[in-house]
């Protein structure tokens, strides 16, 4: 059940459903790519080592679950965020290079 009000996904308890790395490129997309957009890739890029210091001075102090669990968030979206300027498909590279056969 998608609610088009709400950021994503939602079950019918209202709580967040999963969703793949696509959906959520997308998401990031519909609430943010005007802005990435007109800042460019180097700029984005900029904001995005920034959340990387972030989350490294969260993994540092290590005593805020929380912080760290936001920081992580932060990454992705600013990750996912310029693989969709840069015109990727961040699911579809990273199966490509990591996805491995069933053992068998």
């Amino acid at each position: 059940m998608h609610d088009p009000a709400t950021t994503g996904p939602v079950t019918r308890a209202g709580e967040p459903s999963a969703i793949g790395l696509r959906e959520f490129q997308g998401l990031i997309e519909r609430l943010y790519f005007e802005k990435d957009n007109a800042r460019g890739v180097a700029g984005t890029y900029m904001w995005f080592q920034e959340e990387v210091g972030e989350l490294t001075r969260a993994i540092r102090r290590g005593n805020d679950r929380k912080n760290l669990e936001e920081e992580f968030a932060d990454v992705l979206a600013w990750l996912v965020s310029l693989a969709s300027l840069s015109g990727v498909d961040i699911e579809r590279v990273a199966l490509d290079k990591y996805r491995r056969p069933d053992p068998p």
